[in-house]
């Protein structure tokens, strides 16, 4: 019995020693991946302007809203919102009996007229006539004194009644003029080439005088109106380049015009920034950024910048070559690039390009 424990007693020690040698044989850690293709910026200090922010809307730099001039029904809309126009292209065709009769009855006023002068001059010139005959027969003693005054009465009644009669066909001919244009507000043309960006009425609408009909922005561009805060006036200058946030438009824009009138509601004043870009649209959001001094601080390109949610990160790469995700606090965001305003220091190095590649850990190369 007692060889029997001391045997088990054995086996356990073997066994346990065995174990022990098994533990020992750990497998090693694998080696970090490599990151190769990628760019690595070292961060720099620099100085960054501080600037002021203004929000404004993209408008066109011309714009006609076309009304209507008379009253009357609309026959006919010939354009819809996005067809492009050139001047004197039919927008809207206006029924108005009232203008057309107005014309018409001119036109006949002016042809009446033009009748009355034809006959003043036929009379005139049989006055001038008979007194030619009369002069030779008072020379001639032929005729009295009172017979020869008679007919130069005439000849100067005729003169002067030609002259009542060019008079009236030169009047007649401004007003049948006049009641024609009248009568032409009917067909209402776009002043302007541009896009309809609006159209206000349909075929059988009764307008009246000032209704609007259509809108059209011209193709001259658009510029940025913001309201600048009170305190940049007189520092903002038409002719200034300014920093501008507008999508589909270049990072800066030139200062066309600064209207020097403050607003008291909001205490700000409207400055005009010219975009270069023709595919904008009216009535997009911008902002335009005034500078108003500088400072050090540390910025890296947009590119280099991770968003995921409400979290902003960038890739950091150690002396040593290994990259960390590193959480930052971003500024503002102006020509491409991003002020950092915590979590990375000067002399720091961050990916700049191929952030795909990266991976937490990895050894860049």
């Amino acid at each position: 019995m007692r060889t029997y424990r001391a045997a088990l007693v054995a086996l356990v020690i073997a066994s346990g020693f065995g174990c022990g040698k098994k533990e020992g044989h750990s497998v090693a850690p694998a080696p970090p991946p490599v990151v190769r293709g990628v760019t690595v910026q070292t961060i720099a200090a620099e100085d960054l302007p501080d600037v002021q922010e203004a929000v404004g809307t993209v408008r066109a730099r011309n714009s006609a809203q076309v009304a209507a001039r008379i009253p009357g029904s609309v026959s006919r809309v010939f354009v819809r919102e996005g067809d492009r126009v050139g001047r004197g292209t039919l927008l809207v065709a206006i029924e108005a009996v009232e203008s057309g009769a107005a014309a018409a009855g001119a036109a006949s006023g002016a042809e009446e007229a033009a009748r009355a002068l034809s006959e003043a001059q036929a009379q005139k010139r049989l006055a001038d006539v008979t007194f030619d005959r009369y002069s030779r027969l008072f020379a001639e003693q032929a005729v009295t004194r009172q017979e020869y005054d008679t007919r130069k009465t005439e000849q100067e009644v005729a003169t002067q009644g030609v002259a009542r009669a060019e008079a009236r066909l030169a009047q007649a001919r401004q007003g049948a003029k006049a009641a024609g244009a009248v009568a032409g507000y009917g067909r209402v043309v776009s002043p302007i080439a541009g896009v309809v960006v609006a159209k206000q009425v349909e075929a059988g609408q009764t307008v009246f005088p000032g209704t609007p009909l259509v809108t059209v922005e011209g193709d001259e561009g658009f510029r940025l109106e913001v309201a600048a805060p009170e305190t940049l006036l007189g520092k903002v200058k038409a002719g200034d380049q300014i920093g501008i946030a507008v999508e589909g438009a270049p990072a800066s824009g030139r200062v066309s015009e600064v209207v020097p009138v403050v607003d008291p509601a909001t205490r700000t004043f409207t400055v005009k920034v010219d975009l270069p870009s023709r595919g904008l649209r009216s009535g997009s959001y911008g902002k335009a950024f005034f500078k108003t001094g500088s400072r050090k601080g540390v910025a890296v390109p947009a590119a280099a910048v991770v968003q995921r949610s409400s979290l902003t990160s960038v890739w950091v790469v150690s002396p040593e070559g290994v990259a960390r995700l590193r959480l930052v606090k971003p500024g503002r965001a102006q020509g491409g690039r991003v002020e950092i305003l915590s979590g990375l220091a000067p002399g720091e190095k961050v990916v700049t390009a191929g952030l795909d590649k990266m991976v937490d850990g990895a050894k860049v190369q």
